[in-house]
C-alpha cells in the first residue's frame, strides 16, 4: 500500500507516503486536505449493504482510491461506457445510477485498496457490519 500511495500522492506530500493503515485508523473521520481541494482523504463510517442494495456511482474530476479499514467491503464494478445515462451533480462530483445491476465484484481486505477511476462504475460498500474505511480523493489533471 506505501509504495502505490507514494507513486500517486507522493508528489504533494512525503508525510503521506509514510502513512500506514494504523495512522488512517487513528484520524477522525471527515475530511483531510493534503492539496488544497486536489487531493484529499475521507475517513468514514458507512452501514454495509448487500449486492442489491448497493448503488453504482462514478465520478468524472476525482479518482478514489479506497481502503477499508475493519472488515473487507466487496465492491461491484461496471464500466461507465456500459451504464445508462443519468444526471450528474456537478458540484458534488458523482452520479448515482440505481437499479442497475454491476458485471463484476472485488472485495479488499483490511489495508488492502481498490481504485475507481472516471470511466469506472462501482457500487461500494458490500459488507456485513458497520464498514470504517479510507477514501483518497485524488483530482484527474
Amino acid at each position: 500500500m506505501k509504495g502505490l500511495l507514494g507513486q500517486v500522492i507522493g508528489h504533494s506530500s512525503s508525510l503521506w507516503c509514510r502513512w500506514g493503515v494504523d495512522d488512517l485508523k487513528r484520524l477522525k473521520n471527515g475530511k483531510h486536505f493534503i492539496k488544497d481541494g486536489h487531493l484529499f482523504v475521507n475517513i468514514q463510517d458507512a452501514q454495509g449493504k448487500t449486492e442489491d442494495e448497493a448503488v453504482i456511482e462514478y465520478h468524472k474530476k476525482m479518482i478514489d482510491i479506497q481502503i477499508p479499514l475493519n472488515m473487507p467491503e466487496t465492491y461491484g464494478y461496471t464500466p461507465v461506457e456500459d451504464l445508462p445515462a443519468v444526471d450528474f451533480n456537478v458540484e458534488k462530483d458523482i452520479a448515482k445510477v440505481p437499479g442497475v445491476k454491476v458485471q463484476s465484484y472485488v472485495t479488499a481486505n483490511p489495508g488492502e485498496f481498490v481504485m475507481f477511476f472516471p470511466q469506472d462504475g462501482h457500487a461500494p460498500c458490500i459488507a456485513n457490519g458497520t464498514l470504517h474505511k479510507a477514501i483518497f480523493k485524488v483530482e484527474v489533471e
